[in-house]
């Protein structure tokens, strides 16, 4: 997956897109299933995930002439734009989001014994307990670090927080999860 860097390519389809709304749909090809997934995981079922998805680049759309390039991704900004949207729809439902990562951490299947096979899927179902244990804020940043590979400085920018808040949190997220985890029986 990847970030993708702020580069030329993406700056000039930003800059068309403020003079032609018509070029927007470039921007929308480029990152529209990045989106989805994000705002899939947070939600947890494709109708929400659709419509917050849509909200998110007509929100996108309808404010790309205020659009300052930060040096960050362009991307940055429409999940912070989803991030806003979600934050309005957890508020409104009052759920708890989940993330599945299930099927994100799959041990390579072709050369493991069946004994390993089944130890790894009971860890991996330990840990997405774990994680749906979690608040919301800290599901949202290991979404960000670990399935899209975000920076802190990029999630500091998503989630609204400075990079130094997000290294505290990320810390304190990830001894939770370890206490978690070692409650559950797991060495780690």
């Amino acid at each position: 997956m990847g970030i993708e860097e702020n580069t030329t390519d993406e700056r000039e389809l930003v800059s068309r897109a403020q003079q032609d709304p018509d070029a927007f749909g470039e921007l929308y090809a480029l990152y529209v299933d990045r989106i989805y997934r994000y705002i899939y995981h947070r939600v947890g079922n494709v109708h929400d995930a659709e419509d917050i998805t849509s909200r998110t680049f007509f929100r996108a759309l309808s404010h790309i002439q205020s659009y300052e390039d930060k040096g960050y991704p362009f991307s940055a900004w429409l999940y912070r734009i989803a991030h806003n949207l979600l934050s309005n729809w957890h508020r409104d439902h009052k759920r708890r989001p989940t993330v599945s990562i299930d099927a994100l951490i799959l041990p390579d299947r072709h050369e493991t014994r069946p004994e390993t096979i089944t130890l790894i899927d009971d860890d991996n179902e330990y840990l997405n307990e774990a994680i749906q244990e979690l608040d919301a804020r800290r599901q949202e940043l290991i979404f960000l670090k670990f399935i899209e590979g975000f920076s802190n400085a990029e999630i500091g920018e998503i989630m609204g927080k400075s990079e130094g808040a997000i290294k505290s949190l990320y810390h304190r997220t990830l001894l939770a999860l370890r206490k978690s985890m070692i409650k559950r029986g797991l060495d780690l």
